[in-house]
């Protein structure tokens, strides 16, 4: 991760980003080992359930940047020391405060270990982070944003089950000019957080978005905000296979979806 912290808001420029990134490669959804559904990543903005895949069938799930806005100690904030990340409802501030208003989104992560035929990864910390409605991310300032250094939101960590599961509650994200919508994922092998097992981005429907962005009056900012659709998106536009979340719901009752993470 970079030691330094970057003048581009849009998750650092192309040329100085990427950690090692492997082939893009088609994700299976499938139902997890407890027997709760996956959904099929695909262009389509509602859920698709699928069949229980066979044996091997997951990938690895295509790494990416963490961005600018990782807080997670490497080029300043750091919000993994504070116990109050372990937390399933990642809306508010750490300490409670600060509920941020948005279309209801609820994920939930099925982490696989691909080298173990599929198995469900156990005990693995998931962490995420996104921007709030307006397209600003907690923890920091500048870089167009603004200064949101007193606040925590939008951040949490859940520890996979016995099914590899990790749900959170939260909103549906805002966006900001040279990116387009998406989610930040790192799972690493234990709540100790000292080994990332991968790092990824996960891309939203660009019709899903606009409705989203149209629906609300939080979202003003985000519908004022020049549209970066995920083909025009610098880290999207090779390929968003098994990283475009399936939809299901809608703004005015919230949003589901869930995704396989192969890792």
């Amino acid at each position: 991760m970079a030691s330094s912290r970057p003048t581009s808001r849009a998750d650092l420029n192309p040329t100085e980003q990427l950690r090692p990134s492997v082939s893009r490669r088609k994700a299976l959804a499938y139902l997890a080992a407890a027997g709760a559904t996956a959904f099929l990543p695909g262009r389509a903005s509602h859920a698709q359930s699928s069949s229980p895949a066979s044996p091997g069938s997951c990938s690895l799930i295509n790494s990416e940047t963490g961005g600018p806005f990782e807080a997670d100690g490497s080029n300043g904030p750091n919000v993994l020391d504070d116990p109050a990340v372990f937390r399933s409802d990642i809306r508010s501030n750490l300490d409670g405060s600060n509920v941020q208003p948005g279309v209801p989104f609820t994920l939930k992560m099925i982490v696989v270990d691909v080298a173990n035929n599929c198995a469900p990864v156990v005990g693995a910390a998931v962490y995420l982070w996104h921007c709030n409605a307006e397209g600003n991310y907690s923890a920091y300032s500048g870089m167009g944003q603004d200064d949101q250094t007193s606040h925590t939101f939008l951040r949490g960590v859940q520890v996979t089950d016995a099914s590899g599961q990790a749900r959170f509650t939260t909103i549906y994200p805002g966006r900001y000019p040279g990116r387009a919508t998406h989610f930040h994922a790192r799972v690493y092998s234990d709540d100790s957080f000292r080994t990332t097992r991968r790092t990824t981005q996960f891309a939203f429907d660009d019709d899903a978005n606009n409705r989203v962005y149209a629906s609300s009056s939080h979202y003003r900012g985000s519908q004022n905000a020049r549209e970066t659709t995920n083909g025009q998106d610098w880290l999207f536009r090779d390929g968003i296979a098994g990283q475009l979340l399936a939809l299901s719901g809608g703004p005015s009752e919230g949003y589901e979806s869930t995704i396989v993470v192969g890792v």
